[in-house]
């Protein structure tokens, strides 16, 4: 059926209608920097299983302060004081009693120890299992990356502290290094870094590939909606056309994302167009009870004073529905399979009927002939009238929802999405 059009208001019953931020907190039991631990002396044993209560808490333990749910994690953040992390910095620096030396590709030594590097990366534990010691000290390599930015590596590892300027000239090195050596706080502050100050059209493509291969999965994700959100522009760039010729079958799953992206939001955008539709048929059974009961305006039952000089009325479709009506009343084809704008009050008059729970003092018309008629429906008929009660009830969030949701839940879903799309 075609929508109809009726003044300003517009019913539409027709039969093609039934996508911030996150906190970096560091790990580090020797470096001394922020993390996350589980605050175990709250309770003295795990929360109580089966349904049974928890235990009182400990003598001592306070009443105010906020506890979280049996089933999030106990954990909170301990500040560690900045004296601390000083201490550890300086560690670092100075070498005091360092027995490693870290050897890069320039030549250049720097002076750690054992005990801080194996707690911190079980990578360069296993390396200092392995390596020889010479004159007191145990020397391993770092290759592949600047000399500094194995030093913002080290200091890392020590206190979880870094400069800024080093972090913006060497994150895809320090990201690397995270990964290979099996640090992820480093990881989470270089995805925090590259996400908030590196990533742009000509460069989001290497930065994806690089994620990829160092399994940083929010990164991934992030460049991955860049990409998808600008592919016009970042097609034209040298990353992607060096993508194209080494990795063509990641350019293929770029593609592939970017269809299921617009397939997504082409649903997404017909349910709330079905959604204003569902709406616009609640309004209308609302200003069809308006009508039929108090008046509005210049219609409305016959024991009823009419406001005609009423200037806004609260029901928005009361117009289109007053404009039918009057219609409805002197057409001469008023018969169900007559012309348009009947059917169409025909339809209403029945989906009110059966969204209405008071048929016997309901003053809208054939309001009881349609709930006699309900009992000779087919069984198909119903699913589909169900259904569409449904949808408009669900429209407003009302809880008779609810109730009508129960009585086609036994549908099978092929069959109830057959009905939608038939209707």
């Amino acid at each position: 059926m075609a929508p109809l059009e009726s003044g300003s208001s517009q019913l539409f019953f027709d039969s093609s209608v039934i996508d911030g931020p996150f906190i970096v907190c560091e790990c580090s039991s020797l470096a001394g920097a922020k993390g996350i631990v589980p605050d175990r002396s709250r309770c003295s044993q795990p929360p109580c299983a089966n349904g049974r209560p928890d235990p009182p808490p400990l003598p001592g333990t306070s009443y105010g302060k906020q506890r979280s749910s049996r089933n999030a994690k106990e954990a909170r953040c301990v500040h560690v004081p900045e004296e601390v992390q000083d201490c550890w910095n300086r560690l670092f620096l100075e070498g005091y009693q360092a027995d490693v030396r870290v050897s890069t590709d320039d030549g250049s030594e720097i002076l750690s120890h054992s005990c801080i590097l194996g707690i911190r990366s079980p990578v360069l534990r296993s390396m200092l299992e392995e390596a020889r010691e010479e004159h007191g000290f145990r020397n391993i390599l770092i290759s592949g990356v600047p000399s500094e930015a194995v030093r913002v590596f080290l200091r890392f590892l020590y206190s979880s502290r870094f400069e800024q300027d080093e972090m913006k000239k060497y994150a895809l090195h320090l990201l690397v290094l995270s990964h290979v050596f099996s640090v992820q706080s480093l990881k989470i502050v270089c995805t925090d870094q590259l996400e908030r100050f590196f990533l742009a059209p000509d460069n989001v493509v290497d930065i994806l590939q690089l994620a990829r291969l160092c399994d940083t999965p929010r990164l991934s994700l992030i460049c991955t909606r860049m990409i998808v959100g600008d592919l016009k522009t970042i097609s034209l760039s040298d990353g992607w056309k060096v993508m194209r010729r080494v990795n063509p079958s990641l350019e293929q799953e770029l593609l592939e994302f970017l269809v299921e992206v617009d397939t997504r939001r082409q649903e997404r955008a017909k349910r709330m167009e079905e959604k204003k539709v569902y709406l616009q048929l609640y309004e209308a059974m609302e200003a069809l009870v308006h009508i039929c009961r108090d008046g509005c305006r210049t219609i409305g039952p016959w024991d009823q004073k009419l406001k005609g000089s009423q200037v806004v009325c609260k029901f928005p479709a009361c117009k289109g529905i007053e404009l039918l009506v009057r219609h409805f009343s002197v057409c001469r084809m008023r018969v169900q399979r007559g012309c348009a704008n009947c059917k169409r009050m025909w339809q209403l008059l029945e989906l009110h009927s059966r969204m209405c729970s008071t048929p016997d003092t309901c003053r809208v018309p054939l309001c009881r002939h349609f709930k006699d008629k309900m009992r000779h429906r087919s069984k198909k008929e119903e699913i589909k009238w169900n259904i569409l009660v449904c949808k408009v009830l669900e429209s407003k969030g009302t809880s008779i929802s609810i109730l009508k949701r129960r009585k086609i839940s036994s549908l099978k879903p092929k069959e109830t999405w057959h009905v939608v799309r038939q209707y």
